[in-house]
């Protein structure tokens, strides 16, 4: 059987945060890829404003480097398990893995989650311990810790026989060997690990065509896009191939282009052998999982699996008191038109109409779903969004609910408070480990639908000290009841007009307020949160009458205290049922869904009357 040795193609796989774009940045500019005039920015990879702001990635990507005369194709992989649907199909694409690992935190949930697709799809493990100038590096703990969840995820002999490199992607330097001094200013340790440890790919260009897209992107001048990889054949620029659909039925098209990866860049080419990762237009509705095949020889490769959604909310058409002021696209046939195209690039989202101005929409989870809102937000669209909730299934007639592993870094002070909450939430505690330095790492199975909304109440528990990472682990019977919500009632505005700093004076004492003097409010807006369970009605938009009675005390300013500004992902987690969040370029607000106090109180009474 013959190999091509040129050609490696690997994906690097980790955690977030824990140093994978930093290290593809480090690999490009030690290859021999970029010409001098290049500058690369900081996280070269994360082209996307959201991921650049945040520090995380959100779109899988394929870059290209020259080391020696070998080609490696890499792919940086998102690691929040909320872009799990990514990772998985590019496993099928490569034939081994970089495993990035933070030399202090060792591995989290999603480096579990990553590392069980990828063993899952028997490719060659390398692991690359990361960070190891920083002053509380653990490297031995690190590498026994990678071995155990090795072993726990059932790997071969050969995956538990990895290479590890320790490296300091920050510093652009790596070692073979743990001690933080013998790091050199290079990144050839991991290139030739890479070289000598991941299989070449089959040779088998002279045989029919197979290519599988594993990822979608689209352009305005050439339509979809399918990146994939060629696992058998040669694909030709003009060829009449066959695409093999998922539902069954094959039709033909001609390419029209074809493109490369090298560096930072996207290449044409005129023809691409097995083994190469490439992308191919010409095909309007190519799909995630499908095949291309020679039409002679229509041999389909097995269909992808994509993680099915956990979480849903309904998006609605801005219909509050100030729609249209601030948006340019308001409409629900441009709101849709959006979500459609959403639907073009990413496989794991699912919209299904429910009326005339109101859809569901399905994802992966809190953080999949914020950046599709924030993304439209960008662009100037305006909506309305419901509160997340988790996507129920019947398996083997038993009603079932998603459950997240969770886990939890904490100084030991905050241990107890950490694990009353969580049982609250009926999340059931698996380990408990001291990592040192009084450190206590909780493992927890918890449904999901108790985390919606933990964020903050965990943050403001451990004083903003613990560190909380959640990852979809499996459908579990369903737990009666209601789980989590908000415990706290709301501060809803009784009028229109602007928020006084008189009115926020007096309504201080009876929670936290969310707007600043001078904001323009509307009657049934969500203006703070009460200290009580239940929801306030308050006016806030009354102003000082004035006399011409001196004060004694006139020349005393009045200080309000600085108003707690929600960002979008606090918003989300705020909501109860009966209230919407408004989404609009300028502003995020939150109301009730029925705005008028009256309407309100009756729709109350109903609801306690029905139950």
């Amino acid at each position: 059987m013959k190999y091509r040795e040129d050609i490696r193609n690997v994906a690097i796989i980790a955690h977030v945060d824990h140093g994978k774009t930093t290290l593809v940045d480090e690999l490009l500019k030690q290859s021999q890829t970029l010409d001098g005039h290049t500058q690369l920015q900081e996280r070269a990879m994360d082209s996307n404003a959201i991921e650049s702001e945040r520090g995380i990635t959100i779109l899988a990507k394929n870059t290209a480097v020259d080391y020696n005369g070998t080609r490696i194709n890499i792919l940086d992989t998102p690691g929040h398990a909320d872009f799990g649907g990514e990772v998985e199909r590019i496993m099928k694409m490569v034939d081994g893995v970089v495993l990035v690992v933070d030399a202090y935190e060792g591995t989290m949930p999603q480096t579990r989650f990553v590392l069980k697709k990828a063993l899952e799809q028997k490719v060659t493990p390398i692991v690359v311990v990361n960070k190891i100038d920083k002053p509380s590096a653990r490297p031995e703990h690190v590498v026994d810790e990678v071995l155990e969840l090795f072993i726990e995820l059932g790997a071969d002999d050969d995956q538990l026989d990895f290479p590890v490199v320790y490296a300091s992607a920050l510093n652009g330097t790596s070692s073979d060997s743990d001690n933080p001094e013998d790091q050199e200013p290079t990144m050839a340790p991991i290139f030739d690990q890479i070289i000598e440890h991941v299989p070449a790919p089959i040779d088998n260009s002279e045989e029919p065509l197979q290519f599988q897209v594993s990822l979608l992107d689209y352009n305005d001048y050439v339509g979809r896009i399918g990146i994939g990889r060629v696992f058998r054949g040669t694909m030709k620029v003009g060829d009449q191939v066959a695409l093999m659909k998922l539902d069954g039925s094959v039709k033909n098209f001609r390419v029209t282009k074809i493109f490369g990866f090298f560096g930072l860049q996207r290449v044409e080419i005129n023809e691409a052998k097995a083994g190469d990762l490439i992308a191919v237009s010409g095909m309007e509705d190519i799909f995630v999982g499908e095949t291309v095949a020679d039409v002679a020889h229509q041999e389909a490769l097995p269909i992808l699996h994509i993680d099915e959604p956990t979480l849903q909310m309904t998006f609605l058409v801005n219909n509050s008191p100030f729609a249209g002021r601030e948006g340019k696209y308001v409409t629900a046939r441009k709101i849709e038109e959006r979500l459609m195209a959403e639907l073009q690039t990413d496989v794991s989202l699912l919209v299904e109409p429910i009326g005339p101005d109101s859809w569901t929409v399905s994802g992966r989870g809190e953080l999949h779903l914020s950046i599709l809102i924030e993304n439209m937000r960008r662009e100037g669209y305006e909506l309305q969004v419901s509160r997340p909730e988790v996507i129920e299934r019947e398996i083997e007639g038993v009603k079932c609910e998603p459950f997240e592993r969770v886990q939890i870094d904490t100084p030991e002070e905050y241990m107890g408070s950490v694990i009353e909450s969580l049982s609250l939430r009926k999340g059931e505690m698996q380990d408990m480990i001291h990592t040192g330095n009084g450190q206590i790492r909780l493992i927890f199975l918890a449904p999901a639908r108790g985390l919606i909304g933990y964020t903050t109440e965990f943050l403001s528990m451990t004083r903003g000290y613990g560190i909380m990472h959640h990852t979809f682990d499996q459908y579990l019977p369903m737990i009666q009841g209601t789980i989590g919500g908000r415990h706290q009632g709301a501060l809803v505005s009784i009028d229109t007009g602007k928020a006084t700093t008189y009115s926020i004076m007096s309504i201080e004492e009876r929670g936290t307020v969310f707007v600043e003097p001078t904001t323009d409010v509307y009657e049934g807006m969500i203006i703070g949160e009460n200290n009580r369970d239940n929801d306030l009605t308050v006016n806030i938009t009354r102003a000082k009458q004035m006399t011409n009675v001196r004060s004694a005390n006139k020349d005393q300013t009045s200080v309000i205290k600085k108003a707690k500004i929600l960002t979008l992902e606090e918003s989300l987690e705020f909501l109860n049922e009966d209230e919407y969040c408004e989404v609009t370029p300028e502003s995020i607000r939150l109301r009730k869904q029925i705005l008028n106090k009256n309407e309100r109180e009756k729709a109350g009474k109903k609801k306690k009357v029905a139950e």
